[in-house]
This record gives structure tokens, sequence and C-alpha cells, in this order.
């Protein structure tokens, strides 16, 4: 019995076995079936360019919330409670483009001492210590038109850290010991200045496009920094210290009613002082010409064109960023992919018309390339200048432009402290709230004709300095191929780098 039962199992087993492929083949033919009847439906581009891209979700980044206190502070407030830390950075109006000639250098040191020369109560030192049990930092820095004063702390330490940032403001100490210790440091980067040649290039192309005199482009030597005094350093912190000249950035982990209380209580009962007055700045355009730097110790050459640009409240700003962008901005741009990658005439090739906030920027195109190809190198850069000033560009060349700097747009603000920093910016210049919202409607409305005009209106070649840092001996042809050379005496002055 139990013999039959088994065989009838086995039997069993065997037919739905020998069933099972008949189905599955029925599953795989159905399957093959709908996945052709998918392809047929669905027709694969026969480019990537074809594929089709849907349109930009419309850019709203959160706004700070903005404060002005009655004796003219402002404060930007912008939650973020992704981590638990408190970010502050305070912006202050005066920078070294307001220091005295004969004193160049000031501000870069008042900014380094500010903090390491500690307060009244603690040294440099101490703060180090403490700030570091606390997981924290707070420091300070300059630029031509600010300074600043900045902290990160974690949420927790809030109310230990922020106390140090309002001593500073309040009770700087600038002590002599560091400030010997900054006129060292400062004399060393001097005596280091002419190793690296893009340094050179940098400094002394910027020299000719605002003038050696402009402060936008003086440089600090021996005797200006061994110059500078402690009195200096008290004296600016009293001319720029004032509610009235500060703009306060507040991003991270807190409650905005609650910071806001905490920071009206710390600045709100401050006088308002006087308002820091900038400096009034003439510029001309720079003298034409081709200008050379012997450096025999390397086998290339740096180069490059310049002249005075434009500022951002231009209403061409929108066309000439375009500009900038299909010409010299990228891996993709004009001068890359002709004198780069086809020509192989240079290492690094790029540049544009420049736009400052509050001033004219420069105008620069430079290049980088081997001693042997240094005039064949000038000559593709004013080639393609000259057709870009000639022919214009193509419809093609703008969208490929336009979808560059609006599809990257968004990762310069990805980050509320991204947009609170930006937001500052447009405070401190006077520009509109709006300003982030007006610049992506401006790219779009940009057209290949725009650009064209731009190109023809603010690049002149024949106005334009060139400069040559290089090995003479090593070039391809003499550089008086391209009329006068004027040489340029790079030689550090010398000085007492004395206390």
């Amino acid at each position: 019995m139990r013999t039959t039962l088994r065989k009838l199992f086995f039997s069993l087993v065997a037919a739905l076995c020998l069933a099972l492929p008949c189905s599955a083949q029925m599953e795989r033919t159905a399957s093959a079936a709908e996945l052709s009847q998918d392809r047929s439906a669905t027709t694969l581009p026969s480019s990537w360019r074809n594929i089709p891209i849907p349109p930009l979700h419309q850019f709203k980044p959160q706004d700070p919330r903005r404060i002005e206190l009655p004796n003219g502070m402002v404060i930007f407030l912008q939650e973020d409670h992704e981590l638990p830390v408190i970010d502050g950075t305070i912006r202050i109006r005066g920078g070294s483009r307001e220091e005295p000639s004969g004193k160049v250098g000031m501000v870069a040191m008042y900014a380094d001492v500010w903090r390491t020369g500690g307060t009244t109560s603690k040294t440099g030192d101490e703060l180090d210590d403490f700030l570091e049990s606390h997981a924290a930092r707070v420091e300070a820095s300059d630029s031509a038109d600010s300074t600043f004063l900045s902290w990160s702390c974690l949420k927790e330490s809030f109310d230990q850290v922020f106390p140090v940032v309002l001593d500073l403001l309040e009770h700087p100490e600038f002590r002599q010991d560091k400030i010997d210790l900054a006129k060292q440091q400062f004399f060393s980067v001097i005596s280091r200045r002419n190793d690296d040649l893009d340094e050179i290039l940098q400094r002394e192309s910027t020299q000719l496009a605002y003038g050696r005199d402009n402060p936008y482009s003086r440089t600090a030597e021996y005797d200006t920094v061994a110059a500078v005094k402690r009195e200096d350093l008290q004296r600016w912190h009293q001319q720029t210290i004032a509610p009235i000249n500060m703009i306060l950035g507040v991003t991270g982990d807190f409650d905005s009613a609650l910071m806001e209380q905490r920071l009206r209580q710390a600045f709100g009962t401050l006088p308002r002082g006087e308002l820091f007055s900038p400096a009034k700045i003439t510029f001309r355009p720079p003298q034409p010409g081709t200008y050379f730097i012997e450096k025999s110790d390397v086998n290339q050459s740096a180069i490059a064109m310049v002249d005075l640009g434009t500022n951002r409240n231009n209403p061409d700003y929108y066309a000439i960023a375009l500009m900038n962008e299909l010409f010299g901005g990228g891996f993709s741009s004009r001068l890359f992919v002709n004198i780069r990658t086809k020509l192989g005439l240079a290492y690094s090739v790029g540049g544009g018309v420049g736009a400052a906030y509050d001033h004219p920027g420069i105008s620069r195109f430079v290049m980088s390339t081997k001693s042997g190809t240094t005039i064949a190198g000038i000559q593709a850069l004013r080639k393609e200048i000259d057709n870009l000033i000639q022919h214009g560009i193509k419809p093609e060349e703008l969208k490929k432009a336009k979808d560059s700097i609006l599809n990257s747009f968004i990762f310069q603000f990805d980050s509320k402290e991204k947009v609170l920093a930006e937001r500052m910016r447009y405070e401190f210049y006077g520009l509109p709230a709006d300003y982030l919202e007006r610049y992506r409607a401006g790219i779009e409305k940009v057209t290949p004709a725009d650009v064209d005009r731009v190109a023809r209106e603010y690049i002149h070649p024949e106005k334009m300095a060139v400069l040559v840092v290089g090995n003479a001996k090593e070039f391809d042809k003499d550089l008086a191929t391209f009329g006068k050379v004027t040489p340029i005496d790079i030689t550090i002055p010398p000085g007492k780098p004395a206390r």
C-alpha cells in the first residue's frame, strides 16, 4: 500500500514538472511580447543631443530674516537645523583700499593681530586654549573694502563663545609681541613673492590695469610694513567698529526669536557711531603696449592681456557674463578648445571682462605656455579675440553657456550659509534684495546680438597692456615682434625689517 502511494506521488510530481516548462515558456513569450511592444512604442533618441531636457524648477531659496537695529546695525538670521552648530560673521566697512599709502599692509596686519593679540582680559594664546576646549573658532580677516570677525561653535557652546566675539569687538589689546610676529611673517611673504610665476603675473598685471599707485594694486614692502605701529591698529579699530558700519549674519541651529533677543541685548544699546567714508579712487585705463618681466629660471611663459572692465550695476553685466563663459570660462570655451586642445599652445588659457561690485573690474585674458611657443601663443590669443569681435557668436554657443551658468547656479547657493553670505553681500553694496532672482532672469533674456554687441563695446585689443613673464632666451621669436617692449623691474626694494 505504501509503495503504491509513493508511485502515485512521484507520478503527480512528474506531471507537474512536465507542465511547468510550458507555463514558464508562456510567461516568457508574453513578457517578450510586452517588451517588444514597449520598445516599439518608445523610440530611443539617435544622439544624446536629442534627449529632451525638462525645464528647470523655479529657484527660490529661503531668504534670511533681516533686522535693522535703531543704531543702524543690520542683522540677518538664517535658521538651519541640520547640524547643532551656530556660525556668525560680522562684516565691517573699511579695508586695505583705505589704508595710508606709506603703510600698505596695515589692514592685513590689523586683522591678524586683532585676533592673535587677544583682549584686555585674555591673551591671544589664552583665547586659543579656551576656544579649543569648546571645539570652536573665532577668526578675523580682511579684504579691499572690509574687515571680518567670524565664529563657529557648537550650539551648546554659544553662550561661552559669543562673549569672546563681543570682547574682541569692545576690548582688543593688539599686544606688541603679536605685532612683531605679524611683521616677521609679512617680511617672509615679501621675500618670497617673486618665486611663483603666476603670482608675479597676477600682481603685475593688476598694477598695469589699475596703475601702480591705485589702492587696489598697491603692494606691501618692507618699509611700509615696518612703519605700522600699534597706535595705527588701535586708531583703525576706533574708526571702523561702530554699529552703523557693521552687518551681522548668523546661521545655524537656533530659534530666530530667541537669537534676535540675544543680539539686541548685545548690540542694541551701542552708540551708532560715524559712518565710515570709503576712499575716492580714480581709475584710468592702462597704457597700451607690450611689457616684459625676465624670469630666467623657468621654461614656460605666463601671459596676460589687461584693460579696465566694468561693474555689476551695468545693465550689460548679464551679456558680459555669458560672453565670458562661452569665450574663456571653462573646458568647453573657445579659448580652451581652440588654443589648448586643437593647437596645443597652452597649459591653461581663459579670461573675460571683469565686473566688480562697486568699482571697475579688470578685463584679463591669460594663458601659460612653454617658452618656445610664447609668441605663437600670443598671436593665437589675439586671433581668437579678433574673431570674437568681428564675427560674433553662434546661437548654439550661447545656449550652451546659458545652460552652464543656470545649471550650475543652484550649486553656488545649495546651502543656507551660502544664501546668507550672498544676501549680506547685497546689503553691503546696496544691491536689491531680489538680486539673486534678477540674475537668473537677466541671464535667460540675453540674445546672441547682445553678446556680439558687448564683445565689440567692452573688448579693445588695441588698448590692452600685454604682459609676458618668462625666459626670453627660449622664446620662439623676439617679443619685439609686437612692437616696443617695456621691461618691468620686480626687484624687491630693500628695507629695514625692524620692529
